[in-house]
């Protein structure tokens, strides 16, 4: 199977992939991911019992900024002029559900920007549970939904 990678050379050299000549398009992505908790650690979020403050929110706010520095995170995104970012989460009797919705109307998809806010989301409740919570893991990260139309 000879499979040509967008983001590689001729040579295998990294490269940016030229999205000029692309139609400019509305675009849609969701992704989701989770976090397993002690029951413990479960009842301090919901009580907003941790000391760093109340996880869920500060959670979704640091997705949301995630999503929007995803260019400068990952070497070969292309900076997007994002139109909603939205990240949510719920908590659960075995952790928290993280999902992250973003639009923008651009010529190149905007999946990488749901999935680093869904990571940043995830890695914030594990930094601000960390002092209660050794077992925590992080999980099942992906892509649920990506939608482009013409404009």
């Amino acid at each position: 199977m000879n499979i040509k990678l967008s983001h590689t050379d001729e040579k295998g050299k990294a490269n940016m992939v030229d999205v000029g000549d692309k139609p400019v398009q509305r675009r849609t992505a969701v992704a989701s991911g989770t976090i397993k908790l002690s029951a413990e650690t479960v009842v301090l979020i919901r009580d907003n019992q941790l000391k760093k403050g109340e996880v869920l929110t500060i959670a979704e706010i640091a997705g949301i900024q995630a999503a929007k520095e995803t260019s400068r995170l990952i070497p070969l995104c292309h900076p997007l002029q994002l139109t909603k970012v939205e990240v949510k989460t719920r908590l659960t009797d075995t952790g928290v559900e993280v999902t992250a919705m973003a639009r923008c109307i651009g010529q190149t998809g905007i999946e990488m920007e749901v999935l680093t806010g869904v990571s940043v989301a995830l890695l914030t409740i594990y930094d601000m549970c960390k002092a209660v919570d050794k077992q925590m893991v992080i999980g099942d990260i992906r892509l649920l939904e990506k939608n482009k139309t013409d404009i």
